[in-house]
């Protein structure tokens, strides 16, 4: 069965050298994604890319037939971090997904369309509604949210919906640098070691157990998030995309992999058995079947 939903590839959560950047979103430009979120929203500090260098890709991306998104930081520390948000309100030509409420402010004065991220937390209809008379045409519900109350959730006609499918959940951020702490080192001497971890530091605990990851200022799941084999669950629901948060290694495969899935060349069981082989790191499905996020996949 075909599931007429569409790929996003989710803004870079991770901190890479620039020519892995500049290499990866070539590759971009010949996969099956629709829509591509670009820009950094975890540390203002990570400064391999500047704005011009995004809209840059942001470009070529659009050249090659793919909607692109400029996504804002989660958090807001100063004035610079303010310069830089209204620099990419303003940008032009690509729609702003707000990571938080001082991009939706902006964005709703200038009366620009935007995307609503996830960070912003909306769990109810009033709140959902609200956004979508303020300009937001699209919404990434909180990763937590599990599928039994998006199902039910009334999304005004107006609105896309967006689910975070494939990757690291990002659970929380925290104007403390957690890489810096984990070296001895202060945040504003953090040496940049996140990009020691081109997907994240993985935390254990005591007893070797797979917990969390730490990405600068974001605190992940220590397991990858995955409904590749929940796809089927999708028909009847709001549900209009897919995101898939980018890695380092085997991104091309994961997308194809979620591809032939959608299009019904792959059945679940079989789908879920092959992205297994690309994952930096156990699956897991928790969150979208309503219990503790960290539960393993079991198809």
């Amino acid at each position: 069965m075909t599931i007429a939903i569409k790929l996003t590839l989710g803004s870079l959560l991770y901190y890479w050298p620039r020519q892995t950047v500049l290499s990866f979103y070539q590759q971009v430009e010949n996969w099956a994604v629709d829509t591509v979120y670009l820009g950094e929203t975890v540390c203002s500090r990570r400064h391999e890319l500047r704005l011009d260098d995004w809209l840059g890709i942001a470009e070529r991306l659009n050249s090659a037939g793919k909607e692109v998104v400029l996504a804002t930081q989660t958090l807001i520390e100063s004035e610079s971090d303010l310069k830089a948000l209204r620099k990419i309100v303003d940008n032009g030509p690509f729609r702003v997904e707000a990571n938080e409420f001082g991009a939706v402010r902006l964005l709703f004065e200038e009366g620009m369309p935007f995307v609503a991220g996830s960070a912003l937390n909306v769990y109810n209809p009033d709140t959902l509604a609200l956004l979508a008379s303020w300009g937001a045409v699209r919404w990434i519900p909180p990763v937590e949210m599990p599928r039994t109350m998006l199902a039910a959730m009334p999304v005004p006609a107006t609105m896309e919906t967006e689910v975070f499918a494939y990757g690291r959940l990002p659970l929380a951020f925290s104007s403390r640098c957690f890489t810096a702490r984990h070296y001895n080192l202060q945040k504003d001497a953090c040496q940049f070691r996140c990009i020691d971890h081109p997907d994240g530091l993985a935390m254990n605990t005591r007893e070797g157990e797979g917990f969390l990851a730490i990405n600068g200022t974001q605190t992940q799941s220590g397991k990858v998030h995955s409904l590749v084999h929940h796809l089927g669950e999708l028909v009847g629901t709001p549900v209009t995309a897919l995101r898939l948060s980018p890695q380092r290694q085997g991104m091309a495969e994961v997308v194809a992999t979620f591809r032939a899935a959608l299009d019904g060349e792959l059945p679940a069981a079989q789908a879920a058995t092959q992205l297994a082989t690309y994952l930096p790191a156990p699956a897991c499905d928790g969150y979208w079947l309503g219990t503790a996020g960290l539960n393993p996949v079991t198809v």
